[in-house]
């Protein structure tokens, strides 16, 4: 085995789902689990981005969510699953890949996952990193009017060019105008996921559909070392979620990415990759 490539996926049986399960680099080595948002398979932290994190001394860990790529998918407009379940499917995969306890990174709306883990499993959890999240909490600014007049219609999701098309133009739309958005790249990307999605369809509704009770934790309550990382550019949560998420936790640091939307843009990945080896670099303390 290569210490920094893939080791190939593979469908792995956690709780009630098969989930698919992709790792990077030496099993030996600190691991970071990388969850993402909504609707988001783990084709989303690409792999030229896991292999970078993974040169850097970690066993890197993505996987598709229940209702992406090509874990457990359920009838669109019913999922058959909590935001609690997600946040025990995490710590699944943890134990199948026989990981104690990890580096958990969460993007987006797998914020309130790794808030979950942080709170009611502190000793799996050796650090957390949010990407592009938020506290929720009342009087932080709405997502951006530009957000809202950008978003495409509704597709056709019978035809998969035009879930495609409806995908690439709502990451333009969630990149905030950021001058390091790709098309070129995300439309790729895009054609891969489809094209390996068991129901599309369920994957663009179910996550916002489901129950998320176990989500009113208090990030105040987080012990872990965390890092907040979060795009200037934001117009689904605009930067000032991410100094409320960094004041909510107790000594929490704030990686502020210039000219970021609601991504990890690759130019940045020079900044985000150092900060989070830096900060994954020790443990609980």
């Amino acid at each position: 085995m290569t210490d920094h490539l893939s080791n190939g996926e593979k469908l792995v049986g956690i709780n009630d789902a098969q989930l698919c399960v992709e790792t990077f680099g030496n099993p030996a080595n600190p691991a970071i689990l990388l969850i993402d948002g909504a609707t988001a398979s783990m084709l989303w932290w690409e792999a030229e981005l896991c292999e970078q994190i993974a040169r850097g001394g970690r066993f890197v860990i993505r996987y598709d969510n229940r209702d992406t790529g090509r874990s457990t998918s359920y009838p669109p407009g019913r999922p058959g699953y909590t935001y609690t379940d997600l946040a025990g499917d995490a710590l699944g995969i943890l134990d199948a890949l026989n990981v104690e306890s990890a580096h958990v990174v969460c993007r987006s709306m797998s914020g309130g996952i790794g808030l979950i883990i942080g709170v009611d499993q502190p000793d799996r959890v050796e650090s957390l990193t949010f990407v592009s999240t938020s506290t929720g909490e009342d009087g932080l600014p709405p997502s951006s009017d530009e957000l809202t007049s950008d978003m495409p219609a509704e597709p056709d999701l019978s035809d998969p060019r035009a879930a495609v098309d409806f995908v690439v133009a709502s990451a333009k739309a969630c990149s905030g105008g950021s001058p390091y958005f790709d098309e070129t790249a995300t439309r790729a990307l895009v054609e891969r996921d489809v094209a390996r999605t068991r129901d599309v369809a369920a994957t663009l509704v179910n996550h916002y559909m489901m129950s998320f009770e176990g989500s009113s934790r208090d990030f105040g309550s987080i012990k872990a070392p965390t890092l907040v990382v979060h795009g200037d550019h934001d117009p689904v949560c605009p930067l000032p979620h991410g100094h409320a998420l960094r004041d909510a936790i107790p000594g929490a640091a704030l990686l502020t990415l210039e000219g970021a939307g609601h991504d990890l843009p690759k130019p940045l990945w020079d900044v985000f990759v150092p900060a989070l080896l830096q900060h994954t670099a020790g443990g609980r303390p």
